[in-house]
């Protein structure tokens, strides 16, 4: 696999080695030996994911910008195995010189990317195909008392999400959050989250 360093410290792209021939391809979607080797040296710790998620959604569906509160902040490994999205991770740790911005990436059925988001990033994403089908790795439970998020229509953080609005689809939890001046984040920048 290929790891693509970003503008944001700890947030990579994975690209696959795909196998094709006549009929159709193979890869590995996810080894724990080759992200340790390949992945861990960049950010410096270990991630041991523990739960898998997956979503559908049709076109327009905007998601996000959701985190999970200490003490159960979340790293994600995500990817498209159908469809097409546009996936986006946010700096929300105070005192990082990357805070609000943001990193945004394709991953499609096509092109077999993967989208790391570490603790201390929201995250998002806008579904461009007419469905897509979308699976998280996380290196946390779920835990819906520690659940939030940002406004992703936050004019701040400049994020072309590539749908138009009069055609995009939010929750109404998603739809009210609070811009990220206004939120009462609980990440700094200083403090290793990975202990």
């Amino acid at each position: 696999m290929e790891v693509i360093k970003t503008a944001l410290e700890g947030v990579v792209i994975i690209e696959p080695r795909v196998f094709k021939d006549a009929r159709g391809y193979f890869f590995e979607s996810f080894s724990q030996r080759d992200f340790d080797a390949q992945v861990t040296p960049l950010l410096g710790h270990n991630v041991t994911f523990v739960q898998d998620n997956e979503s559908m959604s049709s076109y327009g569906v905007v998601r996000g910008l959701h985190y999970q509160k200490p003490p159960y902040t979340q790293s994600k490994l995500v990817r498209c195995v159908r469809g097409s999205v546009l996936d986006v991770a946010v700096d929300i740790r105070k005192g990082s010189p990357t805070f609000g911005q943001h990193v945004a990436v394709e991953l499609t059925e096509e092109n077999h990317r993967q989208f790391f988001i570490p603790k201390g990033f929201a995250h998002g994403f806008a579904v461009l195909s007419e469905t897509a089908v979308f699976q998280y790795k996380c290196d946390e439970f779920y835990h819906p008392e520690a659940d939030a998020g940002i406004q992703l229509l936050d004019p701040a953080l400049s994020i072309d999400w590539r749908i138009p609005w009069d055609k995009a689809i939010m929750s109404e939890k998603d739809r009210i959050r609070a811009s990220l001046k206004d939120s009462p984040l609980d990440f700094d920048y200083s403090v290793n989250l990975y202990k």
